[in-house]
């Protein structure tokens, strides 16, 4: 072996060491999040923060500057080049931080998530309240290590959509809202409005996963790989490739909430379980970008699930799972009662017309934040004003308001555009994919298969080999595009309320 070959081979070896201290953190974050005894949490927390200090350390090492200098320009291996790439920025990412703040913020991290827990069964903010200021605080201080151009929100917002900033954002989502809203009140002046009566009757626990495990195997959810288990919010998490694990939710009064929030974490899975073998153990292995990600979950719970076809092809699979009341709904009732149009408190329960606005909402309110804007304590009232602006609806608790979302008692800052972000991509992607096969056709035949393999072929394959407006551009032909949203949100519902 000669000397360059050798380089690289120490190198993979090293990228090896990361990637075995991030799966056991992944082991261990699930665990949290749905099996974990709550006495536990403590030194949990510390052996997550361990292990989180280990992996700065080799991210930061001289051992990985090194290989840095040496390898990079340096290397005719498309792999060990991008993964060069990825590892400067995490390099120069991290070593702007001390080793023992980035360790006290991990584990602050793990604590406030069994926090959030706690003042969500007690539906008091206050208990959360000390830890977020922490985390805020954090967050601040970590952005003015990176450096930003003009908002010191772009630097935490870079960590989940590189290239997107607060400037893009700003100018997108007041168009969008524009959109949406008047969308919104044609759905509202409709006479022709469905009744959602139709599906409130009780549907066991136990049915409604038997029914969600269909659909996974049928979206070609590999369960070799994978498993699906219960928690407070959904989730789908990675430890490998072959072990990509899903969550749920379930509300025995309304089915919706956990057979579509299992075929959304089911989207993220097949992401996961579809990444190129050959990037395994590499900093590559992973979604390029939590925008792309999310538009794998919303293209598979909306423009399949939510779909007439889909449920042309599934719905007498439903009713053998479902209470013998769903024998007595026609079959067009229960497809436009599923996409029933109402403004909701919970964003995860939300429609797809006004998912976008609760987004809209959780961006504001962390972009000021991490700006110094507002303050942590005043985040309950400012939530609920902005939903009641937005969406005409004002929460009558912390549960169903500002403590709904994990998000921010993990410290993820700059995560929620994502949302918004990745139902946009969905969008411009369904309309390519439309144009390469009949999407409703095969949907509707129940052929999983050619929209799976088209998404593995285009998305999936290449984890982070490519960056996530690179992929946009060479599947779609063009950057990001709003209207392919608007154009499909409005030829769907003007149907479904007859306007």
């Amino acid at each position: 072996m000669n000397a360059s070959n050798k380089l690289e081979q120490d190198f993979l070896e090293l990228l090896k060491e990361q990637s075995s201290y991030e799966e056991a953190l992944s082991l261990i974050q699930w665990d949290l999040r749905t099996k974990a005894p709550k006495k536990g949490t403590e030194q949990r927390s510390e052996v997550i923060g361990f292990l989180s200090q280990k992996l700065h350390h080799l991210s930061t090492s001289d051992k990985m500057k090194n290989f840095i200098d040496k390898l990079k320009d340096n290397t005719d291996n498309k792999i060990i080049q991008r993964s060069v790439e990825e590892c400067e920025e995490e390099y120069n990412r991290n070593k702007k931080i001390p080793e023992q703040e980035y360790k006290e913020f991990i584990i602050l991290q793990s604590k406030s998530e069994t926090v959030w827990q706690e003042a969500r069964e007690k539906n008091d903010f206050k208990i959360l309240q000390p830890y977020l200021e922490q985390l805020v605080a954090f967050n601040r201080k970590f952005a003015e290590y990176w450096g930003y151009e003009k908002n010191i929100y772009d630097a935490l917002l870079h960590m989940y959509e590189p290239g997107v900033t607060t400037e893009v954002l700003d100018q997108v989502f007041p168009k969008l809202r524009k959109s949406l809203t008047g969308l919104v009140e044609k759905v509202n002046n409709s006479k022709n409005k469905p009744d959602p009566a139709i599906l409130q009757h009780h549907f066991p626990k136990q049915k409604q996963e038997q029914f969600s495990l269909e659909i996974l195997k049928k979206m070609g959810y590999d369960f070799e790989a994978g498993r699906l288990d219960e928690t407070i919010h959904p989730f789908a998490i990675s430890l490998n490739s072959n072990d990509v694990r899903v969550t749920t939710r379930y509300d025995e009064d309304d089915f919706r909430m956990a057979v579509f929030g299992t075929i959304h974490e089911g989207g993220h899975a097949l992401y996961e379980q579809n990444i190129s073998d050959t990037l395994t153990q590499t900093p590559l292995a992973s979604g390029t970008s939590m925008g792309i990600h999310e538009s794998q979950s919303l293209f598979w719970e909306n423009f399949i699930a939510r779909s007439e076809a889909f449920w042309q092809n599934h719905y007498k699979l439903f009713k053998s799972f479902a209470p013998s009341e769903f024998n007595q709904v026609d079959f067009s009732d229960f497809y436009r009662s599923i996409n029933e149009v109402k403004p909701s408190l919970i964003r995860i329960e939300a429609d797809e017309l006004t998912y976008c606005l609760h987004i809209m909402v959780r961006y504001e309110l962390e972009k000021a934040l991490i700006n110094g804007e507002i303050e942590v304590k005043d985040l309950p009232e400012l939530w609920n004003q902005k939903i009641e602006d937005y969406l005409g609806v004002r929460p009558s608790s912390d549960k169903e308001g500002v403590l709904q979302d994990i998000h921010w008692s993990a410290g993820n800052f700059g995560y929620f555009p994502s949302y918004a972000l990745g139902y946009m991509y969905a969008a411009q992607l369904h309309h390519s994919l439309a144009e390469t096969i009949d999407v409703d056709k095969v949907v509707k035949d129940g052929d999983f298969v050619k929209v799976k393999e088209w998404l593995s072929e285009n998305i999936h394959q290449y984890g982070k080999m490519k960056k996530p407006l690179e992929i946009l551009n060479d599947v779609t032909g063009e950057s990001l595009n709003s209207q392919y949203l608007v154009d499909y949100l409005t030829n769907k519902y003007s149907k479904i309320y007859q306007w």
